[in-house]
């Protein structure tokens, strides 16, 4: 988004391209197949094919062009978009309002989680159905699908510490490649049968699901694979900005798209048994190997825009406090957006190929496919609704009548993929409901500590005024105690104080607090309270989309009158031991999961970017 204005925006659409567009752009490889070819096909009639090319041209306007690009890109929390964004937008409506906060918060966890469940199955349906290409280049190359997609998939998560910057300049015109050659593939095929584009007419999809009542929850469940990857526009607006973003849908990708589903059906329309794998087949043969190599690109790209996404989500659910601190590496000195989460990378990589093992082609993927996609659509919509309704001030009436038509379409289509569960949708849930009872437990438990710790601890201000009393020896130098409660003492001064029986001369007391926005503007960043005997109470504040850095930031205490010098300053941080009870607030199994995913998490060390060669801990036991 700051680069929006140095930016061409035809250099910024195209580079949307390869980051925006991927998830979506790739549907067109299984989207037609599952219809007329997948677990529960449907049959092949001239009226079903214009039927359900209907449905997933007003699919992509209704749900893409109208919910997403012109309304849901409207609501953006400075710039940036995406889940969190939208919890964060939300939740400023409810601060005086406990309950309707915790609602707030548990919907977008669920659609956090639901995110996950998507990142998972993206990846595995995208590179194995773009490998399954050589089953009809070279049916005799059947035995090797499965082999390459993992080399290509372990490949493409390996690189991922390296950073995307060197191969990101490739994305955009390699999808620019790739969408010129969807459209050209379906005019190709459209000329041959042009009574196709009668499907342009809404009526075919509204005569199919009436005429075909007995399947058309079945049919729904298949077109909804043309829709995913909606979630992405929304999610990457921070990174290039609305109009790009909305520029490159309208003038590129959506009809490229639809030329290429119409052109799908006009193939299948002349040859019926084109339906094993119509977008293939819809190829001349002497264009199926160039045409399998940029296939595995595109998905590899979708693949891409979807891990960098899982990287994106889980940093700002652990600034928001959703999730425990992890190592998170940047990659790039420059786009601070860019970085790399280990942990996160090589669970998302054993999923994936677990899924790959498991289902084994892009068939049976398909039946996992949907599910975790409209469910984050339809938490999309409420916590939209929410956002319109509070926030942008239209009021409930106004914002409930436009999120009904959206929501509509969308819980026929979750509806749709719930029939899926027994055929492989239960793995996307099973992930999801994992993920957001790890990230509930996690923000249950962090409160239920800092409530304990709170209660236990001593008030600062007539902590201080006993110093004059006791006279402990100071000595020299600056200690910094991170401390999440700046009106009580910090345990780690406390036990720093017990043992050592001194103080330094000046004693900084920070907090670190994360904001509801993206990016905290350089002269909020930093408050200094002067207190009696050399005491400071510091609070630095960052957006969600920024990483802590203590050391930097606090030199800025200097136009305060307090200037820092790192090479004589400590950092004490608090450990503390946790210990789980009976009858506490939480269930007991819920506090061992806490206490073993606190014992886990990242070094505090790590997190506010603390000098390692100048932090003391100090342990305490904490009852929970």
């Amino acid at each position: 988004m700051h680069e929006e204005q140095r930016t061409p925006l035809p250099a910024l659409a195209l580079a949307a391209l390869g980051v925006v567009y991927g998830d979506i752009g790739t549907s067109p490889l299984y989207t037609m197949r599952e219809v007329f070819a997948g677990n529960h096909p449907i049959p092949v009639s001239p009226d079903n094919v214009l039927g359900i090319l209907s449905l997933i041209l007003w699919s992509l306007i209704v749900i893409v062009s109208i919910k997403y690009v012109v309304f849901i890109m409207r609501a953006d929390n400075r710039g940036e978009g995406g889940i969190m964004a939208l919890i964060a937008l939300a939740m400023r409506d409810a601060k005086d309002n406990p309950g309707r906060q915790k609602m707030i918060v548990m919907v977008g966890i669920l659609g956090a989680a639901m995110f996950y469940g998507d990142g998972m199955v993206t990846p595995a349906i995208s590179v194995l159905s773009a490998v399954e290409g050589l089953e009809v280049a070279a049916p005799g190359m059947t035995a090797f699908v499965i082999p390459i997609t993992l080399v290509v998939l372990f490949g493409l998560f390996f690189v991922q510490r390296k950073g995307t910057a060197r191969v990101g300049a490739l994305f955009g015109p390699v999808m620019l490649v790739w969408f010129t050659t969807l459209a050209l593939l379906g005019v190709y095929n459209v000329i041959a049968a042009p009574a196709v584009l009668k499907a342009l007419n809404p009526l075919y999809g509204i005569g199919f699901l009436l005429h075909n009542s007995h399947i058309a929850l079945v049919a729904m469940g298949a077109v909804v694979l043309s829709v995913t990857g909606a979630e992405a526009l929304y999610a990457d607006m921070g990174h290039f900005g609305r109009k790009p973003i909305q520029l490159a849908w309208f003038g590129f990708v959506l009809p490229a798209l639809i030329l290429n589903y119409f052109g799908q059906g006009a193939l299948i329309l002349s040859e019926p048994d084109a339906v094993q794998n119509p977008f293939y087949h819809s190829a001349p043969d002497w264009m199926l190997y160039p045409l399998i190599v940029l296939s595995t690109m595109a998905t590899v790209i979708a693949s891409q825009a979807v891990i960098s996404g899982a990287f994106s989500v889980t940093r700002q659910a652990m600034q928001l406090g959703f999730v425990p601190r992890a190592e998170v590496q940047h990659t790039s000195e420059r786009e601070q957006g860019q970085i790399y989460l280990p942990g996160v990378n090589w669970g998302l990589m054993g999923a994936v190929m677990v899924l790959v093992l498991g289902f084994k082609s892009s068939n049976n993927l398909a039946a996992a496919y949907g599910i975790a996609v409209t469910g984050d659509m339809v938490i999309t919509s409420i916590l939209a609704c929410i956002v319109v309704a509070r926030v942008w001030g239209w009021g409930w009436p106004k914002a409930i009548a436009l999120f009904s038509c959206f929501l509509v379409v969308e819980l026929t289509f979750w509806f749709a993929n719930v029939l899926k569960i027994p055929d492989g949708g239960w793995f996307p849930l099973a992930a999801g409901v994992v993920v957001f009872t790890l990230m509930t437990t996690w923000k249950r438990g962090r409160v239920l500590l800092n409530k304990r710790m709170e209660g236990d601890a001593i008030a600062l201000e007539p902590f201080i005024e006993s110093i004059a009393l006791g006279s402990p020896t100071r000595v020299a130098g600056t200690a910094v105690f991170m401390t999440p409660n700046p009106h009580g003492v910090p345990h780690a001064l406390l036990h720093n104080l017990k043992h050592n029986k001194v103080l330094h001369e000046r004693i900084l007391l920070t907090t670190v607090s994360i904001r509801d926005i993206p990016y905290v503007q350089a002269e909020e960043r930093v408050t200094v309270e002067r207190l009696p005997y050399e005491f400071y109470r510091v609070a630095l504040r960052y957006g969600f989309m920024e990483s802590p850095d203590v050391p930097r930031d606090l030199e800025l205490c200097a136009k305060y009158g307090v200037p820092v010098d790192m090479m004589d300053t400590s950092f004490f941080v608090g450990r503390e031991t946790l210990i789980p009870r009976i009858g506490s607030e939480m269930a007991f199994w819920r506090e061992k999961l806490f206490i073993n995913m606190f014992r886990n998490a990242g070094s505090a060390t790590n997190f506010f970017n603390l000098p390692p060669n100048r932090v003391v801990e100090l342990g305490t036991q904490v009852i929970l």
